[in-house]
């Protein structure tokens, strides 16, 4: 995709996100290569309040959501310069006419995307400015999958005991969501037809509630012709996630496998690949496999890491280390760090650009992290081999995945 000047492509971001009347929501996410954002997040709104119609920007930590009001006029205006003087890497803004994507490259140039809005869509509603509505969901709750699963009850409403996993459908849908568009405009990933859908694979899918909520959300909600391929190593995995396929009518769309990771084939290579806690070194396998198919998008969110930790444990620490792995919970949530750094690193050198971003909120589960793959070809630095070979030197440590990409 072409590129053009970044300061040329943010003005006319600009232009749009000061339009009261068409704008419909903007989104402000990750980070431009060598640098940091104080915000994982940033969403922008217009709504209508007693004072008059005013910019409404939220955005998000690690924590929580900070909601913030501006005036239409000169306190919007300053509220949007903030914003677009951070160094996000994207920028996703919807508006009456079109949607338009534009990401920052590692040379700091911007590559931008338009398309008009498609005829019959929901913008009309989307824009309705009512101030302190629910947020929407990307799956409404009444979506018959979230009974399937037993997320919600038989009259449509999320279980008490149930909401962190709707929250967590919710963020892995949102995320997904723009990896996948990005993929598919970009080129990487063909547009999705009957004769050619969309292939998905979710790597260890265990129960599968975020294998059917993908397909509930890229079928249904985004209208995608799909292929979707759960993997588990349990017979009865795949027998009552085949039973509930079934049900939903969805067995021609999702089909489901028993068969390890490693050994696992699938009828054609995919476009996605998933791995949504995998235990310790089936997040491995399930990145190998990724690899070697060169699948243009991989998302994969980790469990436990006790591979690395256990080598940390015999290793020779490097000074003055060792009051690091001194502590058992202390090796352990480094032994996560490093053991995800060094998978960022191996995937790089592969032909992939990496984020590792936050999943859910760490109230909901401490394993949050999602490490979010795109495959670009491109031939990774002689400084990425060169930090990852100094880092497995001084820790002593042989991570599972560059065994595996080795054979």
């Amino acid at each position: 995709m072409p590129t053009e000047p970044l300061g040329a492509a943010l003005d006319r971001v600009r232009a749009m996100l000061l339009d009261p009347e068409r704008l419909v929501r903007a989104v402000a996410a990750g980070r431009r290569r060598g640098h940091t954002v104080p915000w994982r997040r940033a969403e922008l709104r217009y709504v209508d309040l007693k004072t008059g119609r005013a910019l409404q920007v939220t955005t998000y930590d690690e924590a929580q959501a900070h909601t913030r009001n501006s005036a239409v006029g000169s306190d919007a205006a300053g509220a949007v310069d903030e914003l677009l003087e951070l160094p996000f890497g994207n920028w996703h803004v919807d508006t009456l006419d079109e949607v338009v994507q534009l990401r920052v490259t590692k040379k700091g140039e911007a590559q931008v995307h338009t398309k008009p809005r498609e005829a019959g869509s929901d913008a009309e509603v989307a824009v309705r400015r009512e101030h302190d509505r629910a947020k929407p969901r990307l799956l409404p709750v009444d979506d018959p999958v979230l009974r399937a699963v037993g997320i919600a009850d038989h009259r449509g409403q999320i279980k008490p005991s149930r909401q962190s996993k709707y929250r967590q459908v919710d963020e892995f849908l949102r995320i997904l969501e723009p990896a996948v568009d990005d993929a598919v405009e970009t080129g990487r990933v063909p547009r999705p037809t009957p004769t050619r859908p969309l292939r998905v694979v979710d790597l260890g899918c265990g129960n599968a509630y975020l294998t059917f909520a993908a397909v509930s959300y890229l079928a249904t909600v985004r209208g995608f012709p799909l292929q979707m391929v759960g993997v588990d190593v349990r017979p009865q995995a795949r027998q009552r996630n085949t039973e509930l396929a079934a049900s939903l009518g969805w067995d021609r769309q999702l089909t489901f496998v028993q068969s390890s990771i490693e050994a696992a084939t699938v009828p054609d290579p995919p476009d996605v690949v998933l791995s949504l806690h995998a235990c310790d070194t089936a997040t491995d396998e399930a990145l190998a496999r990724a690899v070697r198919w060169e699948a243009p998008v991989i998302l994969a969110a980790p469990c436990c890491h006790h591979d690395i930790q256990t080598q940390l444990s015999q290793a020779e620490v490097p000074d003055p280390y060792a009051m690091i792995t001194r502590h058992g919970i202390l090796r352990e949530r480094f032994a996560d760090v490093l053991t995800d750094a060094l998978r960022a690193s191996i995937l790089r050198q592969h032909g992939y650009r990496v984020e590792a971003i936050q999943f859910v909120g760490s109230e909901h589960t401490p394993r949050n992290v999602l490490l979010r793959a795109i495959r670009t070809g491109a031939v990774s630095g002689s400084n990425v081999a060169e930090e990852y070979a100094t880092m497995v030197e001084q820790w002593g440590v042989r991570p599972a995945l560059a065994s595996m990409l080795e054979t």
